[in-house]
């Protein structure tokens, strides 16, 4: 299942954040928490639904519970590092357990959090490894196609999942005008649709990595 939260008041996205645990309350109030602090936040509650999400999209980072049904934590993140575009992921747990902390960072992940937690706690984890990630993995396929670079800052909107709306207040442009870049990005990418677009960055990082 897959929850998410309107924020209270809107302003610019600071990108999608996917909160990854059973519980379907821990899911909720995460979301409220990244919501006000201006990220789009959706809580998931299986790995099926993580995966479906990541398989059309790239979040700026998930939020990931170790115990998890079916596919525990460290499962998911294991299968999460084996694909080509790589997601910046802070484990949590309701133990402090060396040895799983130790495990998850050897299977990838960017930090590793103990709840309870307090929320400026995961809000500055979150920027640190997104910041840590900002090279974004598409910016030579942007520079092969010719993007300029607001075409580019669009490119890097959509892969996060913004709307125009939230694409705008970030780049301080109307949604009017992002839709304009959009359409300029899918045509110089060959894309007929957002899904198209992720496809592509998909395919050319797969390549990328083989090289």
């Amino acid at each position: 299942m897959r929850l998410s939260t309107k924020p209270i008041f809107e302003a610019p996205s600071r990108g999608t954040v996917l909160v990854v645990d059973d519980d379907r309350t821990v899911c909720e109030n995460l979301c409220a928490i990244l919501e006000l602090e201006g990220f789009h936040a959706e809580g998931v509650n299986s790995s099926e639904g993580l995966f479906e999400l990541v398989s059309t999209s790239l979040p700026a980072c998930i939020v990931l519970d170790l115990q998890m049904p079916g596919m525990s934590g460290l499962e998911i993140l294991g299968e999460l590092s084996r694909r080509p575009v790589k997601v910046p992921v802070i484990m949590m747990s309701g133990h402090g357990d060396i040895a799983a902390a130790v495990e998850a960072m050897k299977l990838g992940a960017s930090d590793f959090i103990v709840k309870p937690f307090m929320a400026a706690s995961l809000i500055a984890r979150i920027d640190a490894v997104v910041d840590a990630a900002s090279a974004s993995p598409h910016v030579d396929l942007a520079s092969k196609h010719g993007l300029t670079p607001r075409e580019q800052e669009v490119l890097n909107q959509i892969t996060r999942g913004s709307s125009n709306k939230e694409a705008g207040r970030t780049l301080g442009i109307s949604p009017r005008t992002v839709e304009v870049h959009r359409a300029h990005v899918m045509s110089k990418l060959g894309a007929r649709n957002t899904a198209d677009l992720m496809r592509i960055i998909l395919s050319h990082v797969q390549a990328k990595n083989k090289r």
